[in-house]
Formats: C-alpha cells, structure tokens, sequence
C-alpha cells in the first residue's frame, strides 16, 4: 500500500481550543457511516478560528478517510471516499490516505479498501487483543492488486452498476420494513384513540401504582453472576447483554419479574416501556402496577406503548434545565380506557398477533438486505479475481 498512497495524520486539539461554531470544522470516527461507507456531516466538531490548520490537515478530493482510534473496534479501519475538496480538517483519530493517480484510479483503490480482505486485515491486526488503535506502519505493506488504469477504470464502473442497482434494491426493502412498522403502529394507536362505547374512564393513578427503582453506590457492581448477588437492571440492558451488572442482594431495594412492566423514567428517549428481565431495577426504571381486578396486565402494557400517551409524557417532561424525567403527578391524571376484561384480551390477542407478523416481515426484509450485502461481498471478489 506504502507504494500506491501517502498516508497524512490527522489533527490534534487541546480541549480548550473547542468551540461551539467557526470556520475551522472538523470531521471524527462518527463522520463516517459504518455499514455505508459514506461520509456523515450530522454531528461536526469545530475549533477557534484562531487556529491554523495546515492545509495537509484538509481533505483533498480523490483521497480516502480511514479511522485510526475507536472506543469499538468494528470502526476501526472504517473508511469513506472523498468526492470534492472539502474545507474541513480531519482529527486526531483519523488519517488521511492520499492515492497517487498515476498508479492507482482513486475510486479502485477505495473499492480495495471496503473490501472483504482489507476488514479481515484490520481484524487480524486487533483479535485476541485489547487494541483499538491502527498505524500505517500495520498496513503499509498490505499486498495490493494494481491492473492497468484502463482495467481499474472498467472495473470500477462495472461495480458502480452493480452497486446502484444494490442499493435501490436496499432502499425499496427498507421502505418496506418502514411500511409494515408504520401499518401496526397505526392500527395499535388507532385501537386506543377516544372510543365513546367504552364508557369506563379511570385516570393512571385510580388503576396503577408506580415504584421508583434504587441502587446501591457504583463499588458493589461486578459483571460476573455470584452467589447472593442479583442482576441491577438499567434501561440499556433491554437493548444489548454487554454491561450486565450485579450487586449483593442485601443491598437491593426494588425488584421486578418478567413480567412486569418497566418504564424508562429519564430520557433521551424517554417512557420506553419494556418487560423481560427479572432482578433489582435501578433508579433510573419505574415498575407499573397495574390493578389486575379491572385491568389486564399486556393490556395495560400495549396501552402504554400508544403514541398519544408518549406525547403526553414527552411535553408533561420536558425541563429548564437538566435532565427530562417522567412527572408521576401529572402522569397520574391521564385518562385510560377500561372496557370489560374480556374486550381488553381481545384487544391483546390483536395487537400479538399483529406484532408477531410484523416481525416476522422485518426478518424477512432483513435476511434479504443481508443477502443483497452478501451479493455486493462477491462483486468484490470477482472484482479482485478478475472475473468481472
């Protein structure tokens, strides 16, 4: 690689040089999409205008910007092209990789560098160790394949082609995926909407109780399971399995079941309403405690998942200052139907059902986005085995 491309570090900063907007932008890891390859211009770092950035410090056109610092090692190596010049500096964590046109077509060498082969080398260079940092010195010798220009030109717009048609492909999936989420939650909201044959209306504090979570401090947390420890259940292990913590029983206060119905009391995003996981909840998760004479449970958990009573929530919440949190006196006077038990199930079976199909598309629709990136693997291949 060493013999195709200069290799160009990225800026480094003092915090103090920070500021909230300037002329002197600069793009970061979070620039990059993962999946996508493309450059991200959502969430841009800026620095005083009294700061000079060598012109080296820039991106050029033609060039490629690779991550060389991540706090997860998926994005390390990660990559985008440079299609025009742009006025911004790349940071400290990044690197710039600047093809000699002579050489190498700056496109194909963007296509080596998305490459199955290139990720499986930054792989090598990372398993079985807690590195999260790339040096040029680690891949300038990778082996690169370089054919005529003409050939690298041709195969190029050959992978374009293919490309574009994978990607329209992509979008027309995902929009129906989006098509079918958006089908249940019209009809989720649409069974929860004023209904004048439901004559009995019970506010949320008539028909639920809630109870606040607790904690001990942060020096009783492991994250491996021992005896006469319980898991402390946050609102992020109701997305991912990697930060489970556990804490001695007799420090616990509130504890929740399967079943029971969790609510996220602090936001972004806030309300989240969540069930499946069982030991001490913390501070930050309310447990709902639906009166099971007039209510049934999963009805009241659908009922909480309805977009009128987010809203609700999400204005009731909003603060001044600091952080937004659910207000239990104003949550309390909202209006919840209550129709006989036997219509709620009915409304219950409805809306599993109706999940569960929903789901079951979103995999399918999935499966296929995998299999169209799959397909988009082996144009690379062939691509490199010259079968294109």
């Amino acid at each position: 690689m060493r013999e195709v491309c200069e290799f160009r570090r990225g800026l480094t900063y003092s915090k103090k040089d920070e500021a909230s907007l300037s002329k002197n932008a600069i793009l970061r890891a979070n620039n990059i999409t993962l999946a996508a390859n493309t450059l991200n211009f959502d969430d841009i770092r800026y620095i005083s205008d009294d700061v000079i950035i060598p012109q080296e410090k820039k991106l050029v056109k033609g060039s490629v910007m690779i991550c060389t610092a991540s706090g997860s090692r998926s994005h390390l190596g990660k990559v985008a092209f440079i299609d025009k010049d742009y006025d911004y500096a790349f940071g400290g964590f990044m690197g710039l990789l600047v093809p000699n046109s002579e050489i190498i077509d700056p496109k194909y060498f963007f296509v080596i560098l998305t490459s199955g082969q290139f990720r499986d080398h930054i792989n090598s260079l990372t398993s079985g160790a807690n590195i999260n940092n790339l040096k040029f010195s680690q891949i300038k010798d990778y082996q690169v394949t370089v054919p005529p220009l003409l050939e690298q030109k041709r195969i190029v717009g050959i992978l374009d082609e293919k490309f574009k048609a994978i990607e329209e492909l992509k979008k027309v999936t995902e929009a129906q995926i989006q098509d079918a989420k958006e089908l249940f939650e019209s009809r989720h909201n649409e069974i929860f909407e004023p209904n004048p044959d439901i004559k009995n209306i019970k506010t949320f504090g008539e028909v639920c109780k809630i109870e606040g979570g607790s904690q001990p401090a942060k020096s009783f947390f492991i994250n491996e399971p021992k005896k006469d420890y319980t898991r402390l259940i946050q609102v992020r292990d109701y997305r991912t399995d990697k930060f489970v913590t556990y804490i001695p029983k007799i420090k616990a206060r509130r504890f929740c079941s399967k079943t029971d119905i969790m609510i996220g009391r602090y936001g972004p995003p806030i309300f989240g309403i969540f069930n499946g996981l069982e030991g001490a909840y913390n501070v930050a998760l309310m447990k709902a405690v639906p009166d099971e004479t007039v209510l049934d449970k999963n009805y009241f958990f659908w009922f909480l998942k309805n977009k009128k009573l987010h809203t609700f929530v999400e204005k009731s919440s909003q603060r001044a200052a600091g952080q937004s949190g659910v207000r239990k006196e104003l949550l309390y006077q909202y209006p919840v139907p209550v129709p006989e038990i036997t219509i709620q199930k009915k409304v219950v079976r409805e809306l599993d059902m109706l999940s569960k199909k929903t789901n079951e598309l979103e995999q399918v629709f999935q499966k296929k986005i995998t299999s169209l990136e799959e397909l988009k693997k082996s144009y690379l291949e062939q691509a490199f085995a010259g079968k294109l």
